[in-house]
């Protein structure tokens, strides 16, 4: 089936008369949404610029489905529900995997087509990018993705373009803006929990990851290195904060499917990108149980679909405007 024939997909909870009755006596309840970025290791930005043998580029391609299968294993057995964000030029040459992932109950969005960096491109090269994603992921599961997360959250005050393109594609939620001071990426200025996020000509949900408001700083503790670097108690406090300090209560947090393969071989990084990325990797995978034991977890469109009726009411931010100050 061509994506030019799928019908709109309307993201609805239950709307039977119990639902209704229990939506009016209690508000509803902050979620902590689950999501995956699918990818090969060796496409991480830590290896940009680092001249990988294809043999090796081949290797880690074949480590992505074990690893993933594992995870999808973990919420089998826990009966949670996640996001997996995943890279169109993976899931072209494996489709099965995503087709698995989709029957599992899993929401597929979109993670770029090979994992470029939305800073590196034109906003033409990037509605190509996004388009032909978006295209390969719904000719595989035959419904609409309708969330994109750019690849090292390269959503930023330059690229506020980008937000504007997935507008107009039929996105309806990005979660590509961390709303922190780092290196790589970063809108310090950004909300911390769901807000419109405004580009030039359009506006999208925005879903950003969690942080953790400490010493006057927000620190970045959404998944990822964060997760395995610091005690597991950061993590829990900063989902605490986004419940308890954000309106609306909702906590993002990310993670890799390389992250929970601890055997797999390193790549050649310099010594603070090798410590960045393989940090705490031996510890990733009890740590995740002890997180899918703990919360409730939700796919970032149920949330979405939460939050259709309070869109009106979220926090606006124009990073359109922060990007002409400049």
């Amino acid at each position: 089936m061509h994506p030019s024939v799928l019908a709109p997909r309307t993201y609805e909870p239950d709307r039977s008369a119990q639902h209704i009755a229990d939506e009016k006596a209690a508000p509803p309840c902050p979620q902590v949404i689950l999501s995956f970025d699918v990818e090969e290791h060796h496409r991480i930005e830590a290896a940009a610029g680092i001249d990988i043998h294809p043999s090796s580029k081949a290797h880690h391609d074949g480590r992505v489905e074990p690893a993933t299968r594992w995870l999808l294993e973990q919420l089998a057995e826990t009966s949670i529900q996640a996001t997996f964000f995943i890279v169109g030029e993976y899931a072209q040459r494996n489709p099965g995997l995503v087709r698995t992932i989709h029957s599992d109950g899993h929401e597929i969005a979109s993670h770029g087509w090979d994992h470029c960096r939305v800073l590196a491109m034109t906003p033409a090269a990037f509605r190509q990018d996004v388009r032909q994603s978006k295209d390969a992921l719904e000719q595989i599961i035959g419904e609409a993705v309708v969330g994109y997360r750019a690849p090292t959250f390269s959503i930023v005050r330059q690229t506020s373009w980008a937000l504007d393109v997935l507008a107009e594609l039929g996105f309806e939620y990005d979660s590509s803006i961390y709303p922190v001071r780092h290196d790589r990426y970063g809108v310090p200025a950004a909300p911390r929990q769901p807000f419109l996020a405004h580009g030039e000509r359009h506006s999208i949900l925005e879903l950003p990851p969690a942080t953790l408001r400490f010493l006057g700083m927000k620190a970045p503790m959404g998944g990822g290195g964060y997760f395995r670097l610091f005690p597991l108690l950061f993590t829990k406090w900063a989902i605490r904060q986004s419940q308890k300090q954000c309106d609306p209560g909702v906590a993002m947090l990310y993670f890799h499917p390389w992250e929970f393969d601890p055997d797999q071989p390193r790549l050649p990084l310099g010594r603070l990108n090798r410590f960045r990325t393989y940090v705490g990797i031996g510890r990733s995978r009890r740590r995740l149980s002890a997180l899918l034991d703990k919360y409730e977890f939700a796919r970032a469109i149920d949330v979405v679909a939460r939050l259709g009726g309070q869109l009106r009411d979220l926090t606006s931010f124009h990073l359109s405007s922060l990007a002409s100050q400049e």
